[in-house]
């Protein structure tokens, strides 16, 4: 009875997106589908930036623009001063890295299950500068917020210079206490840095409240924005002190209109900002369809199958299944010799689009739920493994 509304919503809303009927779709946090109300939106920009391009360019397009970060910014609970877009959070993550002059004995914190792209920034930059990168071993399975903050503590030292973290994992789809490491790095007077990648549309998020001094997330995964739109908020402090990577018009421009923050790092030149102008749009579908409601409905089916699959891939559950430290993406464990031909032989044989992530010595099998998706979605991916695990293709004991 309880799963009814759910699958009235799934019905109504499946026909809003673009996904072939004949695919699967398990892989919403890598990005997400562009619904129809928004891609029309954005196809109009850009036919309106080709019939006046000079105009849209230099007078409509920042004038939309500045609209749309103000829309953004209520989402986030930010001011709309203090946000800018960028095209992925790995962007916004190489904005800081080249910005924080790291000196060489000089540390950063963070975690061993951040996403390989962010991790190979911080690498790069450590190497460069002799700076050094100390990854907290996070206790698996994770069971406990307070456990992690401890860790992250016993590893600050007088030279650590910044804590970054994900709010939400990618391989393993985990939500952090993102307030409490924030907190934590201010009781110790260090930066904090969360890459929310995951967050915006999938679960709540509020700046102001949070109090990272540095936060980045994607508006094209659980918001459905188009591909290539993103936004990095930083703290008013930093503001001045964190520079663009491309140095263009924003800098001493000559008619200001914004503050030098947003100035410097969204006036890059010749660039289709049309995407980053649909996000009002993405905020409109969203409050019209209640999507808080939908949300919650997709993290009850995540969490009502997460038992099953982890016992038919006879792995420890990553977490708990209670809505603690998971949302619309679970991940479990799998003892896969080949990940990358697996990923190819569920989507080539089965047609599920899913992603299949080697983290260290572990794999990860991860399937995310949204509006479109069902149960029998689920039930195909089960029946697709069982059959794989039962033949022992790519799968080992």
């Amino acid at each position: 009875m309880g799963l009814k509304p759910y699958f009235y919503s799934m019905n109504a809303l499946k026909e809003h997106f673009l996904l072939k009927p004949d695919s699967t779709f398990l892989n919403f946090g890598s990005f997400g589908a562009t619904p129809r109300p928004v891609l029309e939106k954005w196809q109009s920009l850009q036919r309106e930036f080709e019939e006046e391009p000079i105009q849209f360019m230099t007078v409509r397009g920042p004038q939309l623009l500045a609209a749309s970060r103000a829309a953004l910014a209520g989402f986030l609970g930010c001011d709309a001063s203090d946000v800018v877009y960028v095209t992925n959070p790995s962007y916004a993550v190489s904005i800081i890295t080249h910005s924080l002059h790291l000196r060489p004995g000089d540390e950063v914190l963070t975690t061993d299950l951040e996403y390989g792209a962010c991790d190979r920034a911080w690498d790069h930059m450590c190497q460069l500068t002799g700076a050094k990168l100390v990854r907290v071993k996070v206790p698996f399975p994770y069971t406990d917020h307070t456990e992690l903050v401890h860790a992250m503590e016993q590893h600050i030292t007088p030279m650590t210079k910044l804590v970054f973290m994900s709010h939400i994992t990618s391989a393993t789809a985990l939500i952090f206490p993102a307030k409490e490491i924030c907190d934590l790095a201010k009781k110790h007077g260090i930066l904090s840095f969360i890459d929310g990648a995951h967050v915006p549309a999938h679960i709540p998020l509020d700046l102001k409240t949070l109090g990272a001094d540095i936060y980045t997330g994607a508006c094209h995964k659980w918001m459905m924005g188009p591909k290539g739109t993103s936004f990095l908020y930083l703290a008013k402090p930093l503001q001045k002190i964190i520079a663009p990577l491309v140095v263009s018009w924003g800098f001493d421009p000559q008619n200001p209109d914004a503050s030098d923050f947003v100035m410097r790092h969204e006036v890059q030149g010749t660039r289709d900002i049309t995407g980053f102008i649909t996000i009002p749009t993405c905020i409109d579908f969203m409050q019209q369809h209640q999507w808080t409601t939908v949300s919650a409905q997709c993290k009850e089916l995540v969490h009502a199958n997460a038992a099953r699959f982890s016992a038919l891939c006879q792995t420890p559950m990553t977490a708990a299944a209670d809505g603690r430290y998971t949302g619309q993406m679970y991940s479990m464990q799998i003892r896969c010799k080949e990940p990358m031909q697996l990923q190819r032989h569920l989507y080539e044989q089965h047609h599920i689009e899913i992603p299949v992530m080697q983290l260290g010595d572990r794999v990860f099998i991860r399937y995310s739920i949204n509006a479109f998706n069902s149960a029998t979605d689920l039930d195909k991916l089960y029946t697709a493994l069982e059959t794989i695990i039962n033949k022992g293709i790519y799968i080992h004991a």
